[in-house]
């Protein structure tokens, strides 16, 4: 199951659970199938997180490839260049088309960066969102586990007499 689909299980426990007498904001649930939920969603997060990290070497490798590229395209464009420079009628012609060729192989490259930075950026962005509404929903679990915690201490200090 999702981990997004997980949480949304979780808050719906939670949603759904008795409340406790007297109280509008503290609830009942059973705390085995809650701890089991929660064990289950930390066992899926690393399969998050590894493939995070997968989309980053893979963005790295893109922008390997795409520097490898670039460089071999400038390459082409710089010998290119000489060889028509080399030739006395066409110097000025050569230049003209081996800058061309230079100034369009670094702004190919520049594009190939940026729209590998934009596809990252975006499921890094996709992958932080998720993890920020995994960390909410887990706080909010822990606060209601230990507000339930409280509830139990005081229950048990009820039943001793009372000093005076």
């Amino acid at each position: 199951m999702d981990p997004l689909d997980r949480i949304d299980e979780i808050i719906a426990m939670v949603e759904a659970a008795r409340s406790v007498p007297m109280s509008r904001t503290n609830f009942m649930f059973d705390r085995g199938e809650m701890v089991a939920i929660l064990d289950e969603l930390r066992a899926e997060l690393p399969g998050d997180l590894r493939r995070a990290a997968a989309l980053l070497e893979e963005r790295d490798k893109i922008i390997d490839a795409g520097k490898r590229e670039a460089d071999r395209i400038i390459s082409e464009g710089e010998s290119e260049h000489a060889r028509l420079v080399s030739v006395n009628e066409v110097t000025v012609s050569a230049e003209h088309e081996g800058a061309r060729i230079v100034a369009e192989a670094r702004a190919e490259a520049q594009r190939l960066r940026e729209e590998v930075d934009d596809y990252v950026d975006t499921a890094l962005a996709n992958f932080e969102q998720f993890l920020t509404r995994a960390l909410a929903s887990i706080e909010r679990g822990r606060d209601k586990m230990h507000a339930l915690r409280e509830i139990g201490t005081f229950q048990g200090e009820d039943e001793r007499p009372l000093p005076f």
